[in-house]
This record gives C-alpha cells, structure tokens and sequence, in this order.
C-alpha cells in the first residue's frame, strides 16, 4: 500500500484507485480530484459544432499555473489555452471540498457571465458521479450563484463588492479596463481587497492596449520577476503563457504563405527564447494572422503574444506620431528622469474636454531643449482638480496655454462662466491664453510632428502621456476597409495629443515668447483653490 501511495504522490493525475481505501486517499489529493473528477466540454470544432464531453484533465498551462500558484496571479497569455476553464474547475473544487469558502469569478459581459456559470461551473458540477454529489449538495442555485450544505459559495457575474472572499477569478481583465474602466475601477477598490490575505486572486486576460490597471499590474509583476524578488503575499506573480505552447495552434503549411520577413521574426524569437519553432507553427501563426485578422500584426500581438511585452505593443499603423518616437528614442530623447529645474517658469497646454477628459502638459525650456515634464489626466473632475494639482508641483508658472473652446460659456461645473474664467478665479495672478482654431486639425498634427525634433520627455512623470500620443491614430474606416483623415476619439488618447497640439499651434504662431521664460521668478504667484 505504501508503494501505492508514493505512486498517487507522484503521479496523482493518472492514478487509478484499486480500492475504497485507495480512493479515499486519492480524494484527498486536490490534484487527482482536479484531474478525474469533473468533465467540461470540448471546443465545438473539435465535435463537428457541438462539444464533446470529456473528463477534465489539465494541459501543459494549466499544469504550470497550478503547480506554480501564488496568493495574487496575475496571467497575461494567449487564447483559447483553457485557463478559465481551470479557474472554475479550481474554483468549484475549493467550494466542495472546503467548507465556507466563498468563491467569485468576475466575467467582462453579462453573457459571458451567463455562459461561464452554465457551460462551466454548473456544467460540471451536475456530471459529479450521484453519490458524490449527495454528499455534497446545494441548498441554493439562481442564475448566477450555487451554495452548497457545507456552508461555500461560488458566484459568477461581472462585478462582486462588500463580504469577504477566498478565491477571486477575474477573466478578460484587460477587456474590462480597455471597454468598461468604471468598473475596472471597481475591480480594483473593491473587490479584490474582499480577498483575503491568504486567499487566491487569478487576474487573466488578453491584452487591450497599454493603458488601464492590467498592463500597469501585469508591468510590475514583470518588473518583479526580471529583479528575481522575493514576493510578499500581496506582491502578484507572473504567469505567462505564449502562444507556441498550446497544441493546437499549428498546422500543415502547403499553401500559406510565410515571408523572409516572417522567418526572421521566428527567427529571433528562437534565438532570443531558446525555443524552436517548426513549419507548421510558424504556417498556423501566418494563416491566423492573415485569415482571422485580415494581416492586423497588432491583434496578433495582443491575441497570440509570443512575449509578455508583445501584449502590450502597438502596431505603428495609422498612428500618427510613430516616426516622430522612433527618432526621439535613437536620439534619447525620452529620458528616464528629468528633473524639474528650479526657478525656470513651467508653460502649460490644456485640452479641456466638456463630456471628455481634460489633459495637461508642463513644459520647461532649459536651452534649446523644450522639456515635457509632467502630465495630468481625469476624468469627470472639475477644473479645482487640476488647479490642486497644478499646485502641488511646486513650480513656477509663466503662461498656461487653453484650446480655443476655452472662452464658450458652457453648463455644468460652472453656469455661465468660460473654462478660462473659473481657471482664473482658481488661480488669480496666473496668466491664461487661448490658443487660436486651426482650420483642419490635420495641420495642427503636422506643426506637432514639425516640433517634434525639439521636444524631451520626462518617461516616469509622463508614461501616460507617451502612451496615449503614441497610440494616437487615425480612425478605421469599416466600410471602405482603411484609414480615414480623422482621428480615432474613441480609444482615449486624443485628450492628450490634442493638449500637446496646443503647444505645436502655440509655438507656430509666435504666442510662445521665448527669451521671457529665460527669466528667474524668485516667488510663485498666489493660490486660490476653491
């Protein structure tokens, strides 16, 4: 018997009990369960459209992450490699097996919630062989939420706040920041601080862009990976999962066509990962990019990573400024740090939305270099917002530099009052202009990249503001399949770009006096902050 045991230790996924006294001790191994208790179906290809029935049995991702599980996971990766799929398997195992344990997984739609709780969760659970689930029955089933006589949980929906949880699941996080950053918010202040100390968080997802909580958390995650830290509790571990580890993804490459440019991305991913990559990998990739994608190498980066920073990355096409950033960084341009010299008077460039955002840069001309050293954004703030925080800096300021909307009077923070006059009354001695309307903002665009050559960026106190001008693009025309002569406003970053614009209209028309911001202020000019 003993030999029998040892064997289920090191091997719990294919052991196969011989008798009851075998059985018990397998049912108490959370690996063995996890592999041989639950069934889930089949994607629907695999089953001409209808999903096969099979036993749960973890692939080579799902085995990693449950042998590799930490208190806070966080799990950039590519589709379709079941992790969600293992989440709620571990999930309902934890809800089953331990009494009290109040599970949650957070989906990005209320259908995907639905699907998740009755394709998966429920799904699942209902296959438990009879006498097992008469040992373990529910006294509670809705559309959303089983509870079970053990006194456990487990509930599926789009958000979860208030009570205290033991295992949290958020999938398609990156989605939930790109597409719904209210609730991404919400995620973030309220339900994972319900999990406890010692309980489990599983954040994964496809990435959607640079921005937002997931590309910020998975980027310290990795930042404390590469520096090999000791993680606290609190600290997420990293967990990444590339596309060339899933078995499907590969097929017969008669026909496709893979470029040299194509070998010689494989190529150096071989040589940079230490991995090889075969035909008919390499033909899978080209196709899905090609058929699926329609050549978008972006979403090929952001569904199929092949690195973690390759989730992020943001295909230069259409963007409008991508030129202007490769040059500032071969040149240096964009600096770690750059300190705020003392007494030099600060230039600010607004973009004040009235339902969008309002954004900020602060400049410094130190010689002939014009220094971005600070930018703000918000949302839904009022202007004493960024008044306060104009403040906090501690700077000098010589001129603040508004969009030409600045003068409407407009409802809402302040009736019957401009933008400039309720920043005038925030912050009386300060100087306001307004920068002239260019006929067609595609001319002020070109004065940004004409002016480009002279700009510095401070890349810690600006990191938003670089990502969002260099995700600014133009805007994607469906119906003619390719890009318009207007700028993409839905993606978030046009608040930024068009601040910066203020600066590129500003110095073309002369409204910039530049020997004037050589001189030394010894006092700031007062505050008021309402």
């Amino acid at each position: 018997m003993t030999d029998r045991l040892a064997q289920l230790a090191a091997d719990p996924i294919n052991f196969t009990p011989a008798n009851e006294e075998e059985l018990k001790a397998a049912m108490a191994n959370p690996m063995w369960r996890l592999n041989n208790l639950y069934f889930i179906t089949t994607k629907e290809e695999e089953s001409e459209g209808e999903g096969l029935v099979v036993r749960f049995r973890m692939n080579a991702a799902q085995r990693r992450l449950a042998e590799n599980l930490w208190f806070r996971n966080i799990i950039p990766k590519a589709r379709q490699l079941g992790i969600t799929t293992f989440a709620c398997i571990l999930a309902l195992d934890y809800a089953l097996f331990t009494p009290n344990f109040q599970a949650g997984i957070i989906a990005h739609t209320d259908g995907a919630a639905k699907k998740i709780f009755r394709d998966k969760v429920l799904f699942a659970y209902e296959r438990l062989p009879e006498q097992l689930r008469q040992a373990l029955p529910l006294t509670k089933q809705s559309a959303e939420e089983l509870v079970f006589a053990n006194g456990s949980s487990i509930l599926v929906s789009t958000s979860m706040r208030g009570g205290t949880m033991h295992f949290l699941h958020v999938s398609e996080f990156g989605k939930i920041c790109a597409r719904f950053p209210h609730r991404a918010r919400e995620i973030v202040t309220g339900s994972l601080p319900a999990v406890t100390g010692s309980g489990i968080v599983m954040i994964e997802s496809t990435a959607e862009g640079r921005e937002g909580s997931f590309y910020e958390m998975t980027m310290r995650a990795k930042a404390l990976a590469d520096a090999g830290k000791k993680l606290t509790a609190k600290d997420y571990r990293l967990h990444f999962y590339p596309w060339f580890e899933g078995p499907d993804y590969q097929m017969d490459p008669t026909g496709v066509v893979i470029t040299d440019k194509d070998h010689n991305y494989f190529d150096e991913l071989e040589a940079k990962l230490g991995i090889t990559l075969t035909m008919r990998q390499r033909a899978w990739y080209c196709a899905t990019r090609d058929s699926d994608f329609a050549g978008d190498q972006q979403k090929m980066w952001q569904e199929y990573p092949s690195t973690v920073d390759e989730c992020f990355m943001v295909s230069s096409e259409g963007c409008y400024y991508s030129q202007q950033f490769a040059r500032a960084r071969k040149e240096g341009r964009i600096v770690t740090r750059l300190p705020a010299v003392e007494s030099v008077p600060c230039w600010t460039f607004w973009d004040i939305g009235n339902s969008d955002g309002t954004a900020i840069w602060v400049m410094q001309k130190v010689g002939q270099e014009f220094r971005l050293i600070r930018f703000y954004e918000a949302w839904g703030e009022p202007y004493s917002h960024a008044a306060q925080w104009l403040q906090s800096l501690g700077l000098v300021f010589d001129r603040h530099y508004l969009p030409h909307d600045a003068d409407h009077v407009r409802q809402g923070q302040n009736a019957n009052k401009s933008p400039r006059q309720m920043l005038e009354e925030l912050m009386p001695g300060h100087r306001f202009e307004i920068v002239p309307r260019v006929q067609d903002i595609n001319w002020g665009i070109q004065q940004v990249r004409d002016v480009f050559p002279l700009l510095w960026f401070d890349e810690t106190e600006c990191k938003a503001g670089i990502v969002h001008l260099e995700s600014y693009k133009k805007r994607w025309n469906e119906r003619q399949g390719c890009w318009s002569d207007e700028p993409d406003k839905a993606g978030g970053h046009s608040e930024a770009a068009d601040a910066l614009r203020q600066f590129a209209q500003a110095y073309a028309g002369g409204l910039i006096n530049v020997r004037r911001t050589t001189q030394r202020r010894t006092t700031p000019p007062n505050w008021r902050v309402a």
